[in-house]
């Protein structure tokens, strides 16, 4: 019987690396240090845009390419092949034998509910028999992790909207894990001392290590060249670190280490999402890190349990909305610029991240909407931010934390996007922008033109007032409107 489903009419012509092997490269999960098996590798496109950055990369295919390798790899890419595949036992098969090939990483990315919308088919099994005679199952971004987990036994973490990581060693992931918590840090202000400026290259490697962990480097923590350079001047790592302490004010290590607390914190109450490590399975210097800051693993995760479930209090999230340094205020969120976000307050820094163990990070997307009178966050793209003094909005990843739903809207076709002003109130304290923005904002209150803020929210209110005003913006700067020419009589 000849299947009804033409699957090889599924491969892509890419003319770039694909989204999901981009993620991972922007996740610094893959390099030319590994190699890379494309399970499901169609036309082979990202073999060969993965060869070109130096990765050794290996393609399978069954139509396409049926005699490439199917040898193990440092990291597997299934990549957007379990929802062209309509034999649901098939498709679980494909997910294990891919697993079973990944020595360190296997990435896993398939269409969400949303790439429906526009698709015309008809329903078939669990999916979708498109016109052109290709199946495709479209998945809610929970129920894809969910079957993932069920047919792996492993949980899977959320990289991006479609894509999951699993990672084959505990550790690994939770190094992910950790990295991916917002940091800031106070810029480092050095008094002048000819010792330290002899030496400030040597130096660099142990106060760069200091300012993220916030805690001199146990043996084998720095590089053997960074440890024998110090060692050879100052004797040992230890004299090094009270020079930089020397050369330092006291308030900065104070301040380094109450946001390593806090990053870890947030961390640790994001770690119950999934299955919460034990303490042998962190990487050593993070374990480190809660054990220097906290006395112990126990301690921290007490801590942490205290700030999730303050997150889950509407209550205390509009409080800490209230009350954060930065963002642009609404009756019903606050919004931010994904730069500041950790100057937030720990609370809503767990409410965030909540978001992202289900949507992983939001490629593009540069503004984030936290409400206060929903478990709900927004991740907004503003593509022209840095360039406009008045961007307007592409796209929107919207994730609600109690329907467990994950959900895209695209306003490049809309012909009256919404608008952003003030956009020095989205950026931290510490954004060299802030000023020219404040400027920009004071000459257009100057102008009159917040006067009605309901005819200001979308572009083309937004422009018929700067019209009414004899005003335009150039650059971060208003001007007035150019005089129009009088026709002749």
């Amino acid at each position: 019987m000849i299947s009804a489903v033409a699957r090889h009419r599924t491969a892509l012509v890419r003319t770039h690396l694909s989204r999901p092997l981009a993620t991972a490269l922007a996740d610094n999960l893959l390099n030319p240090s590994q190699t890379l098996l494309d399970y499901g590798s169609g036309r082979g496109d990202d073999v060969r845009h993965a060869k070109a950055l130096g990765i050794p990369a290996a393609g399978w295919d069954p139509v396409h390419q049926p005699d490439g390798p199917r040898a193990a790899a440092d990291v597997v890419n299934l990549g957007y092949v379990v929802n062209v595949i309509e034999d649901q036992s098939e498709r679980a098969a494909c997910l294990r034998q891919a697993w079973g090939l990944a020595n360190r990483l296997l990435v896993v990315s398939a269409r969400l509910v949303w790439d429906a919308r526009d698709l015309v088919g008809r329903p078939f099994g669990d999916g979708l028999l498109t016109r052109t005679g290709t199946f495709q199952k479209f998945y809610e971004q929970a129920e894809l992790a969910t079957w993932i987990e069920q047919t792996l036994g492993v949980p899977p973490v959320a990289a991006a909207p479609g894509i999951l990581y699993l990672f084959r060693e505990p550790s690994t992931a939770q190094d992910f894990l950790a990295r991916r918590v917002h940091t800031y840090r106070p810029r480092v202000r050095i008094e002048p001392q000819a010792i330290y400026e002899s030496n400030r290259e040597r130096l660099e490697p142990l106060l760069d290590f200091m300012t993220a962990h916030a805690r001199p480097p146990r043996p084998g923590e720095l590089s053997q060249a960074a440890e024998g350079d110090l060692t050879t001047v100052f004797g040992s790592i230890g004299r090094a670190v009270r020079l930089l302490q020397q050369v330092t004010d006291t308030d900065l290590w104070q301040q380094i280490t109450i946001q390593r607390r806090s990053e870890l914190l947030i961390y640790i109450a994001l770690s119950r999402f999934g299955r919460r490590p034990s303490y042998s399975q962190l990487p050593a210097s993070l374990a480190t890190d809660i054990r220097s800051l906290f006395g112990t693993y126990q301690a921290a995760c007490v801590q942490a349990d205290r700030l999730l479930l303050s997150c889950g209090d509407p209550a205390i999230v509009l409080v800490s909305a209230r009350s954060a340094s930065v963002g642009k205020q609404t009756p019903s969120a606050v919004y931010v610029h994904r730069s500041a976000i950790g100057h937030l307050p720990p609370v809503l820094q767990v409410y965030e991240g909540c978001a992202r163990v289900l949507a992983g990070t939001v490629e593009n997307a540069n503004l984030v909407k936290l409400s206060v009178t929903q478990p709900q966050v927004s991740y907004l793209s503003y593509p022209t931010f840095e360039r406009q003094a008045h961007p307007t909005l592409a796209s929107a990843v919207t994730v609600n934390l109690r329907k467990l739903t994950v959900d895209w809207r695209d306003y490049r076709q809309v012909d009256n996007p919404p608008l952003l002003h003030r956009k020095e109130e989205f950026v931290g304290p510490d954004d060299p922008r802030r000023e020219m923005y404040a400027r920009l904002t004071k000459a257009e209150h100057r102008k009159g033109l917040y006067a009605d803020p309901s005819r200001i929210g979308t572009r083309a209110g937004w422009e018929a007032v700067l019209a009414q005003a004899g005003v335009t913006v150039q650059g971060h700067r208003l001007v007035r409107r150019p005089a129009t020419p009088s026709s002749p009589h």
